[in-house]
């Protein structure tokens, strides 16, 4: 069978489970994947012999290999983050934080400090849990103002919407990065650039959005509905307070940023080291190569004693001359190097955001002082909350591994030949796929697990593509804003906490998030083209 026609058949099963059946997207992500790996065909060996048959135990017992496999590699890190959201938001911090905001850019500007906020909480913080913080500031502002409250809802969308695609440790740029190989300080400065513009885009065109678009009159609704009150001409303004100093609620957010960040930016800028065997001795010239490299030059000059062939040398090889030639120095280890074991200790993203969890929970205990009963019950919810995304994004592992055995990275690649566009064609097959998943199941997280296993599954490398694979999965975070309307968990949120009728979010919500899509996707190829981060 065709790899296209198994990895089709793995995606219909996916969409026709979560909407056609309203199954959950862990069981339909598992049977996908079961079913993937069963008919996708046995593995041709490279010297064209027969296929080698695989048992169909193996079949089976691979798709719960792969799931714990993702599962050991995202899920401290998404179990932390939830414990992390949920103490900011008890102990106080993420209201010093939005406070801070207000200070600085004044009530006339609030919703750029509404924007910055729900920007900087979505990065640690799931993007439901920021809504409900912030919207009730917006109804204060609006009883204080009198004007804007749409555009002070979609301020706080637009922030905490873009940086919940694109920035760790939420669950699906957590694990887009995990899944294409990106180290996760890479995806969250490049996400972060991403971003910011598309975010600043957001908030002008909701300011168009503000002055077109006249919400009905405010009134409460029925609570039979399961609307909540819109009462907003009798809202009393609300003073926020939290005794909590600003760095120390800044703490848990910028901590783990900088540990994960540093660790990327050291093993950028330390010397690489490879191993290579030497070949043969040209003259003045040293021939090496290693598994990957086939022709490596080195004057002789630059060794003490001249190496015998067949003798290993420590290299660091340099880009290819005209000629395809790989030259390259005796290795030299820089200060980065010597920093490097310690970084990658301090910026492993689990005790980074381990170390972020406790401050965050100290912080709680210390200026709210819980009880045993109050504290425990809250972290549990927490990881309640966190587990099934936990799951969701395991099983996204297991279906995007599954796919990956049919092949289908041969068969892709071959659709490539001869094309000079390759890099910009994945970008928009990236954009695309996770577009339609959006639309078509609603949740913009399980649009990312499954287009980058896809993606994946694809083999592209950074030399195929011309740029780093973080640009795929901003692309893929990109492509899953677009298509917010019914079936989408956020597009409710935003609707009923904010008051707004179904017709006021399609005519608001979904196109801001459009606008949002859009603009990150057109800094992705930017970015991609003026900044590649290829080796």
């Amino acid at each position: 069978m065709s790899s296209f026609v198994v990895v089709a058949i793995g995606i219909s099963i996916v969409l026709g489970l979560i909407i056609g059946l309203r199954i959950n997207a862990f069981i339909a992500l598992i049977v996908a994947a079961l079913a993937v790996s069963f008919l996708a065909a046995d593995p041709v060996p490279e010297d064209g012999a027969e296929p080698v048959p695989v048992s169909l135990k193996t079949k089976l017992s691979r798709v719960s290999e792969e799931f714990g496999i993702s599962a050991g590699k995202i899920g401290l890190v998404i179990g932390f983050a939830a414990v992390i959201g949920e103490a900011m938001m008890r102990s106080g911090a993420a209201d010093r934080i939005v406070m801070a905001f207000l200070s600085v850019l004044g009530v006339r500007r609030a919703p750029w400090a509404l924007m910055s906020s729900g920007f900087v909480l979505s990065v640690p913080v799931f993007f439901d849990t920021v809504f409900y913080l912030l919207v009730p500031l917006a109804r204060s502002l609006y009883a204080t103002t009198k004007k804007n409250f749409l555009l002070y809802v979609l301020a706080i969308s637009a922030g905490g919407a873009i940086t919940h695609t694109l920035v760790p440790p939420t669950p699906g740029p957590l694990f887009m990065a995990d899944r294409l190989g990106v180290p996760i300080g890479l995806m969250i400065v490049v996400g972060g650039l991403v971003a910011l513009p598309a975010a600043i885009a957001g908030i002008l065109f909701s300011t168009m959005l503000d002055k077109l678009v006249k919400i009905e009159s405010l009134e409460d609704k029925d609570e039979t509905t399961g609307g909540i009150a819109r009462d907003l001409e009798n809202t009393e303004p609300t003073e926020l307070s939290s005794p909590v100093p600003l760095w120390e609620a800044l703490l848990p957010v910028v901590l783990p940023v900088l540990l994960i960040s540093g660790d990327t930016l050291v093993d950028t800028l330390q010397v690489k080291e490879v191993t290579a065997e030497v070949v043969s001795i040209e003259g003045d010239v040293i021939v090496a190569s290693t598994s990957d490299i086939a022709k490596i030059q080195l004057p002789s000059s630059d060794f003490a004693a001249v190496p015998t062939v067949g003798e290993s040398i420590q290299i660091t090889p340099l880009p290819k001359n005209p000629e395809g030639v790989v030259t390259a120095t005796v290795y030299a280890p820089n200060s980065f190097n010597n920093a490097k074991p310690y970084t990658q200790v301090a910026g492993n993203p689990a005790l980074a955001l381990l170390l972020s969890m406790t401050l965050a929970l100290i912080t709680w205990v210390r200026w709210k002082m819980p009880g045993g009963k109050e504290f425990s019950a809250a972290v549990e919810n927490a990881l309640l909350s966190g587990g099934l995304v936990i799951l969701i994004t395991a099983a996204g592992g297991a279906f995007g591994s599954m796919l990956k055995v049919t092949n289908i990275a041969t068969d892709i690649k071959g659709l490539f030949e001869g094309s000079n566009a390759v890099g910009l064609t994945t970008l928009f097959l990236a954009f695309g796929m996770a577009a339609l998943l959006k639309v078509a199941q609603g949740s913009s997280t399980t649009a990312m697990i499954t287009v980058s296993g896809m993606m994946a599954s694809f083999g592209l490398t950074e030399a195929e593509l011309g740029f780093n694979l973080v640009y795929i999965c901003t692309a893929i975070g990109a492509g899953s804003l677009i298509g917010s309307w019914m079936n989408d968990s956020g597009f409710w949120i935003v609707a009923k906490m904010s008051g707004l009728s179904e017709t006021e979010a399609l005519k608001t919500w979904t196109p801001l998030l459009i606008v949002l899509g859009t603009v990150s996707l057109m800094m992705t190829i930017f970015l991609s083209y003026v900044l590649p981060l290829t080796a």
